[in-house]
């Protein structure tokens, strides 16, 4: 229900926003613009586009506008400029009275990085959607190996929203490997030095493996010492193969 309202909410604010812009921005106001005001939806969840990154952007473009006469101030350009870094879901531009340019940025969140052995280096979002890692940085779980965006999407991507959504897993594991056979590995902080996976199930498989490793760490690795295992492996199920 929440989810629905903040939807009508957003369709209404949207609508708003389209018949302000056209209203204002079709007149013949010629006093220079006072103030930028950029409003970044979901920024307590995430923040990697703030409103300095939003200024920045727009003066490497040469469409900052404050100082211009409002009316020469485009904001179908400031938008579609804006849409041009991968980590901008939307972007909407209007103008309100008193020479003020008003710009609303919802994000796109990336939830891993992939390096991949074809050379691809890119974040990737909780869609599977790949996103360019020059346009920011962001520290998170890095994917390697024999990966393509076919594989991402379509399966590597379960991996990625179980560690987004869990953050105690997710600051475990520093790096994510898939080998020819595209089986996964992944490289813990502490404890063992691989911990296997096997080939990617979905999500509830993905969720059970964790469930036993979490299990091995909490109630075997204290009693025999972080040290002891070099390896273990959660590909068989209710069981942890650990080697020493």
């Amino acid at each position: 229900m929440k989810n629905i309202l903040k939807l009508l909410l957003l369709v209404a604010l949207l609508v708003y926003l389209v018949f302000a812009f056209t209203s204002i921005s079709g007149g013949d106001d010629s006093t220079a613009c006072q103030e930028v005001k950029a409003e970044i939806i979901d920024s307590t969840h995430a923040g990697f586009i703030t409103e300095t990154e939003i200024i920045r952007l727009l003066q490497r473009e040469g469409l900052y506008p404050v100082g211009r006469p409002m009316n020469k101030v485009d904001g179908a350009k400031i938008e579609a400029a804006l849409l041009k870094n991968s980590f901008i879901k939307q972007a909407i531009c209007y103008k309100t009275p008193k020479g003020r340019v008003s710009i609303i940025v919802s994000q796109r969140l990336p939830i891993m990085r992939v390096k991949a052995d074809n050379g691809e280096d890119y974040y990737v979002d909780n869609k599977g959607e790949p996103m360019n890692s020059q346009d920011n940085k962001a520290d998170l779980v890095v994917a390697t190996g024999n990966i393509d965006k076919a594989f991402v999407k379509n399966r590597l991507i379960c991996l990625g929203r179980y560690l987004h959504a869990n953050p105690t897993a997710n600051d475990l594991i520093v790096q994510i490997n898939v080998n020819g056979k595209r089986h996964v590995d992944l490289v813990p902080r502490i404890g063992c030095e691989v911990i296997h996976l096997g080939a990617l199930a979905d999500s509830l498989t993905i969720a059970k493996q964790f469930r036993n490793m979490r299990a091995f760490y909490n109630k075997v690795l204290p009693k025999v010492g972080w040290n002891a295992y070099k390896e273990i492996s959660l590909e068989f199920s209710n069981q942890v193969i650990a080697k020493k």
